[in-house]
């Protein structure tokens, strides 16, 4: 796999979103600010939740 794909899909994982949150001085060679980061989480937050409610709306009788 190329480089700049392994690269998109570190930026777009949950475990860099948070650690990038947890950045007190700097961003250094983290890939994602701090604010990214935190909108990351509330992105993955937000599907794990759409497919609960998908998922029990179907299965409601």
């Amino acid at each position: 796999m190329p480089d700049h794909v392994l690269h998109n899909i570190q930026k777009a994982s949950p475990m860099t979103a948070g650690l990038a949150v947890q950045t007190t001085t700097g961003t250094g060679t983290a890939p994602l600010s701090p604010g990214e980061g935190l909108a990351v989480l509330a992105g993955y937050a937000g599907a794990a939740l759409a497919a609960g409610w998908l998922t029990l709306r179907g299965r409601d009788a």
